[in-house]
Protein backbone atom coordinates (compact mmCIF):
# COMPACT_ATOMS: atom_id res chain seq x y z
CA UNK A 1 0.00 0.00 0.00
CA UNK A 2 1.20 3.55 -0.80
CA UNK A 3 2.41 5.41 2.19
CA UNK A 4 0.44 8.57 2.73
CA UNK A 5 2.66 11.33 4.68
CA UNK A 6 1.82 14.80 6.55
CA UNK A 7 4.84 16.69 6.07
CA UNK A 8 5.06 20.34 7.64
CA UNK A 9 6.92 23.68 6.83
CA UNK A 10 6.16 22.45 3.45
CA UNK A 11 6.73 25.44 1.59
CA UNK A 12 9.97 26.06 3.54
CA UNK A 13 13.54 25.90 2.56
CA UNK A 14 13.69 21.83 3.04
CA UNK A 15 9.91 21.41 2.40
CA UNK A 16 10.52 22.97 -1.47
CA UNK A 17 12.47 19.79 -1.83
CA UNK A 18 11.07 17.17 0.40
CA UNK A 19 8.19 17.52 -1.21
CA UNK A 20 9.04 16.47 -4.65
CA UNK A 21 11.32 13.81 -3.33
CA UNK A 22 9.31 12.03 -1.46
CA UNK A 23 6.45 12.06 -4.45
CA UNK A 24 9.35 10.96 -6.83
CA UNK A 25 10.13 7.90 -4.40
CA UNK A 26 5.88 6.68 -4.09
CA UNK A 27 5.13 8.13 -1.14
CA UNK A 28 1.61 9.79 -1.17
CA UNK A 29 3.03 13.45 0.19
CA UNK A 30 0.66 15.98 1.53
CA UNK A 31 2.03 19.06 2.72
CA UNK A 32 0.99 22.13 5.55
CA UNK A 33 2.89 25.42 6.08
CA UNK A 34 1.26 28.78 7.61
CA UNK A 35 2.85 30.81 4.62
CA UNK A 36 5.41 32.74 6.06
CA UNK A 37 7.63 32.64 3.44
CA UNK A 38 5.38 31.46 0.71
CA UNK A 39 6.56 35.03 -1.59
CA UNK A 40 10.01 33.93 -2.30
CA UNK A 41 10.72 31.22 -4.90
CA UNK A 42 14.32 32.18 -6.32
CA UNK A 43 14.39 30.09 -9.83
CA UNK A 44 11.95 27.70 -11.67
CA UNK A 45 11.88 24.13 -11.60
CA UNK A 46 9.54 21.77 -13.21
CA UNK A 47 8.97 19.15 -10.61
CA UNK A 48 5.46 18.06 -9.56
CA UNK A 49 4.68 19.46 -5.92
CA UNK A 50 2.07 18.01 -3.59
CA UNK A 51 -0.76 19.18 -2.04
CA UNK A 52 -0.29 22.04 0.75
CA UNK A 53 -2.96 22.88 3.86
CA UNK A 54 -2.32 26.27 5.06
CA UNK A 55 -2.59 26.04 8.28
CA UNK A 56 -0.29 26.93 11.36
CA UNK A 57 0.51 23.72 13.68
CA UNK A 58 -0.63 25.25 16.66
CA UNK A 59 -4.23 25.32 14.67
CA UNK A 60 -4.04 21.46 13.65
CA UNK A 61 -6.59 19.78 14.90
CA UNK A 62 -7.65 15.87 14.99
CA UNK A 63 -9.29 16.44 11.95
CA UNK A 64 -6.38 17.17 9.78
CA UNK A 65 -4.75 14.11 10.68
CA UNK A 66 -7.26 11.38 9.46
CA UNK A 67 -6.02 8.92 6.65
CA UNK A 68 -2.06 9.88 6.95
CA UNK A 69 0.22 7.09 7.90
CA UNK A 70 3.01 9.12 9.01
CA UNK A 71 4.29 12.59 9.92
CA UNK A 72 7.64 14.46 8.79
CA UNK A 73 7.18 17.55 11.23
CA UNK A 74 10.18 20.32 9.83
CA UNK A 75 7.71 23.45 10.78
CA UNK A 76 9.07 25.73 13.55
CA UNK A 77 10.55 29.19 14.15
CA UNK A 78 14.13 28.17 11.85
CA UNK A 79 17.07 29.76 13.36
CA UNK A 80 18.58 31.27 16.12
CA UNK A 81 18.82 34.77 15.29
CA UNK A 82 15.02 34.70 14.92
CA UNK A 83 14.33 32.34 18.38
CA UNK A 84 16.55 34.95 20.19
CA UNK A 85 13.82 37.83 19.20
CA UNK A 86 11.20 36.19 21.26
CA UNK A 87 12.42 32.97 23.21
CA UNK A 88 9.30 32.77 24.76
CA UNK A 89 7.26 32.45 22.38
CA UNK A 90 9.72 30.49 20.29
CA UNK A 91 9.34 28.29 23.05
CA UNK A 92 5.42 28.19 22.97
CA UNK A 93 5.81 27.55 18.56
CA UNK A 94 8.89 24.98 18.63
CA UNK A 95 8.19 22.78 21.79
CA UNK A 96 4.56 23.58 22.70
CA UNK A 97 3.83 23.09 18.99
CA UNK A 98 5.30 20.39 18.68
CA UNK A 99 4.26 18.54 21.32
CA UNK A 100 0.28 19.36 20.37
CA UNK A 101 1.22 17.67 16.69
CA UNK A 102 2.92 14.70 18.54
CA UNK A 103 -0.04 14.10 20.68
CA UNK A 104 -2.99 14.46 18.27
CA UNK A 105 -0.82 11.98 15.81
CA UNK A 106 -0.94 9.56 18.84
CA UNK A 107 -4.59 10.00 19.77
CA UNK A 108 -5.06 9.43 15.55
CA UNK A 109 -3.47 6.36 15.65
CA UNK A 110 -0.32 7.66 13.28
CA UNK A 111 2.40 5.69 14.91
CA UNK A 112 5.69 7.10 13.00
CA UNK A 113 6.55 10.38 13.24
CA UNK A 114 9.77 12.08 12.13
CA UNK A 115 10.95 15.09 13.82
CA UNK A 116 13.95 17.22 12.37
CA UNK A 117 15.99 18.47 15.51
CA UNK A 118 19.43 19.54 14.71
CA UNK A 119 23.15 19.37 15.74
CA UNK A 120 22.91 22.29 17.77
CA UNK A 121 22.03 20.60 20.73
CA UNK A 122 25.59 20.30 21.16
CA UNK A 123 26.03 23.85 21.75
CA UNK A 124 29.71 23.89 22.60
CA UNK A 125 32.08 21.55 22.40
CA UNK A 126 35.62 20.75 23.89
CA UNK A 127 38.68 21.85 21.51
CA UNK A 128 39.45 18.09 20.92
CA UNK A 129 36.07 16.55 20.92
CA UNK A 130 34.24 14.70 18.91
CA UNK A 131 30.61 14.67 19.71
CA UNK A 132 27.90 11.59 19.19
CA UNK A 133 24.20 10.67 20.32
CA UNK A 134 25.88 9.81 23.41
CA UNK A 135 27.41 13.26 24.73
CA UNK A 136 25.48 15.68 26.57
CA UNK A 137 23.75 18.31 25.16
CA UNK A 138 24.51 22.08 25.62
CA UNK A 139 21.64 24.09 23.88
CA UNK A 140 23.09 27.94 23.53
CA UNK A 141 19.95 29.56 22.18
CA UNK A 142 15.92 29.12 22.67
CA UNK A 143 15.98 27.37 18.94
CA UNK A 144 18.30 24.89 20.63
CA UNK A 145 16.84 24.64 23.54
CA UNK A 146 13.25 23.40 22.29
CA UNK A 147 14.72 20.96 20.12
CA UNK A 148 16.25 19.10 23.76
CA UNK A 149 12.97 19.47 25.24
CA UNK A 150 10.68 17.93 21.55
CA UNK A 151 12.97 15.30 22.11
CA UNK A 152 12.77 14.19 25.87
CA UNK A 153 8.62 14.70 25.62
CA UNK A 154 8.22 13.02 22.77
CA UNK A 155 11.12 10.12 23.62
CA UNK A 156 8.47 9.15 26.90
CA UNK A 157 5.74 9.18 24.20
CA UNK A 158 7.37 6.20 22.17
CA UNK A 159 6.26 2.69 22.68
CA UNK A 160 4.12 0.07 20.31
CA UNK A 161 1.92 2.90 19.23
CA UNK A 162 4.05 5.35 18.56
CA UNK A 163 6.81 5.60 16.95
CA UNK A 164 8.63 8.86 16.97
CA UNK A 165 12.78 9.13 16.02
CA UNK A 166 14.90 12.15 16.09
CA UNK A 167 16.74 13.46 13.06
CA UNK A 168 19.99 16.13 14.52
CA UNK A 169 20.47 17.58 11.74
CA UNK A 170 24.13 19.11 10.72
CA UNK A 171 23.68 22.92 9.08
CA UNK A 172 21.96 22.86 6.16
CA UNK A 173 22.97 24.45 2.62
CA UNK A 174 22.21 23.89 -0.90
CA UNK A 175 20.00 25.21 -3.51
CA UNK A 176 16.13 24.99 -2.78
CA UNK A 177 13.61 27.77 -4.60
CA UNK A 178 12.52 29.02 -1.43
CA UNK A 179 16.29 29.51 -0.78
CA UNK A 180 17.81 30.60 2.85
CA UNK A 181 20.96 33.16 2.39
CA UNK A 182 21.20 33.11 6.20
CA UNK A 183 22.83 29.78 7.06
CA UNK A 184 27.01 29.91 6.65
CA UNK A 185 27.69 28.16 3.32
CA UNK A 186 24.56 29.98 1.28
CA UNK A 187 25.34 33.58 3.00
CA UNK A 188 28.67 32.77 2.02
CA UNK A 189 27.67 32.12 -1.96
CA UNK A 190 25.19 35.05 -1.91
CA UNK A 191 27.89 37.13 -0.51
CA UNK A 192 30.81 36.15 -3.26
CA UNK A 193 27.99 36.31 -5.80
CA UNK A 194 26.86 39.60 -5.17
CA UNK A 195 30.01 41.41 -3.52
CA UNK A 196 32.83 39.58 -5.00
CA UNK A 197 34.03 39.40 -1.33
CA UNK A 198 33.74 37.02 1.64
CA UNK A 199 34.12 39.39 4.65
CA UNK A 200 34.25 37.16 7.81
CA UNK A 201 33.61 38.74 10.91
CA UNK A 202 35.90 36.32 13.12
CA UNK A 203 38.81 33.68 12.67
CA UNK A 204 36.60 31.44 11.05
CA UNK A 205 37.90 29.17 13.75
CA UNK A 206 34.97 27.54 15.07
CA UNK A 207 33.71 24.24 13.59
CA UNK A 208 30.34 23.20 11.95
CA UNK A 209 29.30 20.08 10.56
CA UNK A 210 26.98 20.33 7.31
CA UNK A 211 24.81 18.93 5.08
CA UNK A 212 22.88 19.43 2.06
CA UNK A 213 19.44 19.98 1.95
CA UNK A 214 19.11 16.94 -0.20
CA UNK A 215 20.61 14.57 2.02
CA UNK A 216 18.36 15.26 4.62
CA UNK A 217 14.88 14.68 2.05
CA UNK A 218 17.00 11.03 1.81
CA UNK A 219 17.04 10.97 5.67
CA UNK A 220 13.59 11.43 5.94
CA UNK A 221 12.15 9.53 2.96
CA UNK A 222 14.73 6.64 4.95
CA UNK A 223 13.07 7.60 8.22
CA UNK A 224 9.50 6.93 7.18
CA UNK A 225 10.24 4.11 5.46
CA UNK A 226 12.88 2.23 8.32
CA UNK A 227 11.84 -0.87 10.01
CA UNK A 228 9.51 0.29 13.57
CA UNK A 229 12.51 -1.36 15.92
CA UNK A 230 15.51 0.48 13.49
CA UNK A 231 14.26 3.79 14.26
CA UNK A 232 11.76 4.01 17.28
CA UNK A 233 12.73 6.69 19.94
CA UNK A 234 16.31 7.01 18.43
CA UNK A 235 17.86 9.92 17.57
CA UNK A 236 20.51 10.07 15.10
CA UNK A 237 22.74 12.98 13.47
CA UNK A 238 22.38 13.30 9.82
CA UNK A 239 25.26 14.18 7.77
CA UNK A 240 29.12 12.67 7.46
CA UNK A 241 31.95 12.59 9.89
CA UNK A 242 34.12 14.21 6.27
CA UNK A 243 31.85 17.02 6.61
CA UNK A 244 32.70 18.85 9.87
CA UNK A 245 34.41 22.20 8.89
CA UNK A 246 35.96 25.63 10.10
CA UNK A 247 34.27 28.40 9.35
CA UNK A 248 37.35 29.76 7.60
CA UNK A 249 37.52 26.23 5.56
CA UNK A 250 33.87 27.34 4.11
CA UNK A 251 34.57 30.40 3.14
CA UNK A 252 37.56 28.96 1.27
CA UNK A 253 35.69 26.65 -0.71
CA UNK A 254 33.26 29.31 -1.39
CA UNK A 255 36.24 31.71 -3.00
CA UNK A 256 37.31 29.24 -4.82
CA UNK A 257 34.25 28.49 -6.58
CA UNK A 258 33.51 32.09 -7.19
CA UNK A 259 36.43 33.40 -9.77
CA UNK A 260 37.78 36.61 -8.46
CA UNK A 261 36.35 36.25 -4.95
CA UNK A 262 38.23 38.11 -2.45
CA UNK A 263 38.52 36.75 1.42
CA UNK A 264 38.91 38.51 4.32
CA UNK A 265 39.44 36.99 7.76
CA UNK A 266 38.63 38.86 10.92
CA UNK A 267 39.32 38.64 14.82
CA UNK A 268 37.68 36.12 17.05
CA UNK A 269 34.08 36.83 17.39
CA UNK A 270 31.36 36.45 20.03
CA UNK A 271 29.98 33.58 18.92
CA UNK A 272 30.84 30.80 21.19
CA UNK A 273 29.36 27.75 19.22
CA UNK A 274 31.68 25.59 17.80
CA UNK A 275 31.51 21.85 17.54
CA UNK A 276 32.34 18.62 15.87
CA UNK A 277 29.99 15.49 15.23
CA UNK A 278 30.39 12.26 14.78
CA UNK A 279 28.23 10.69 12.39
CA UNK A 280 28.34 6.41 12.60
CA UNK A 281 24.95 6.04 14.43
CA UNK A 282 22.85 6.93 11.48
CA UNK A 283 24.20 4.07 9.31
CA UNK A 284 23.59 1.77 11.61
CA UNK A 285 19.72 3.14 11.84
CA UNK A 286 19.40 3.79 7.90
CA UNK A 287 21.96 1.51 6.75
CA UNK A 288 20.91 3.17 3.28
CA UNK A 289 22.16 6.33 4.17
CA UNK A 290 24.64 8.17 2.56
CA UNK A 291 25.65 11.88 1.69
CA UNK A 292 25.56 12.57 -2.23
CA UNK A 293 26.81 16.05 -1.29
CA UNK A 294 30.16 17.82 -0.46
CA UNK A 295 30.76 21.88 0.42
CA UNK A 296 32.61 21.91 -2.77
CA UNK A 297 29.74 20.41 -4.72
CA UNK A 298 26.73 22.83 -2.68
CA UNK A 299 29.07 25.82 -3.97
CA UNK A 300 28.83 24.60 -7.57
CA UNK A 301 25.31 24.14 -7.21
CA UNK A 302 25.03 27.42 -5.85
CA UNK A 303 27.08 29.08 -8.35
CA UNK A 304 25.22 27.65 -11.72
CA UNK A 305 21.95 28.85 -9.84
CA UNK A 306 23.18 32.35 -9.50
CA UNK A 307 24.04 32.25 -13.10
CA UNK A 308 21.03 30.73 -14.26
CA UNK A 309 19.06 33.74 -13.14
CA UNK A 310 21.18 36.15 -13.16
CA UNK A 311 21.14 36.90 -9.54
CA UNK A 312 21.15 40.49 -8.26
CA UNK A 313 21.77 41.90 -4.78
CA UNK A 314 18.29 42.64 -4.46
CA UNK A 315 17.29 39.32 -4.83
CA UNK A 316 19.92 38.23 -2.25
CA UNK A 317 18.76 40.70 0.38
CA UNK A 318 15.05 39.80 -0.54
CA UNK A 319 13.31 39.09 2.90
CA UNK A 320 11.54 35.74 1.71
CA UNK A 321 15.18 34.18 1.93
CA UNK A 322 16.14 35.45 5.80
CA UNK A 323 13.78 34.35 8.19
CA UNK A 324 14.48 36.97 10.48
CA UNK A 325 13.97 40.06 7.73
CA UNK A 326 10.67 38.16 6.56
CA UNK A 327 9.13 37.82 9.51
CA UNK A 328 9.92 41.12 11.10
CA UNK A 329 8.61 42.73 7.57
CA UNK A 330 4.89 40.96 7.75
CA UNK A 331 4.81 42.00 11.71
CA UNK A 332 5.93 45.82 10.57
CA UNK A 333 3.26 45.51 7.40
CA UNK A 334 0.26 44.06 10.84
CA UNK A 335 -0.15 41.25 8.65
CA UNK A 336 0.69 39.17 12.04
CA UNK A 337 -0.76 39.54 15.27
CA UNK A 338 2.15 39.64 18.24
CA UNK A 339 1.64 35.59 18.73
CA UNK A 340 2.80 35.15 14.81
CA UNK A 341 -0.92 34.20 13.84
CA UNK A 342 -1.87 35.59 10.58
CA UNK A 343 -4.97 38.59 11.37
CA UNK A 344 -7.25 37.38 8.87
CA UNK A 345 -6.77 33.56 7.59
CA UNK A 346 -6.54 34.56 3.80
CA UNK A 347 -3.44 35.99 4.21
CA UNK A 348 -1.80 32.63 4.29
CA UNK A 349 -2.36 32.23 0.91
CA UNK A 350 -0.65 35.05 -0.67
Amino acid sequence: MTMKVLFTGADGYIGTLLGPYLLQRGIEAVGLDTGFYRSGWLYPTNVPRPMILSKDIRSVTAEDLKGFDAIAHLAELSNDPLGQQDPGLTHEINHGGSVHLANLARKAGIKRFVYMSSCSVYGVGKPDQILDESSDVNPQTAYAECKVKVENDLSKMAGDDFEPCFLRNATAYGASPRQRFDIVLNDLCGLAWTTKKIKLLSDGSPWRPLVHALDMCQAVHLSLTAPADAIRGQKYNVGSSDQNYRVIEIAQIVAKEFPGCELEVGTQGADNRSYRVNFDKIQTVLPDFKCQWTAELGAKQMRKVFESINMTAEDFQAPPYTRLKMLMKLRGAHLLDEKLFWKTPELATV
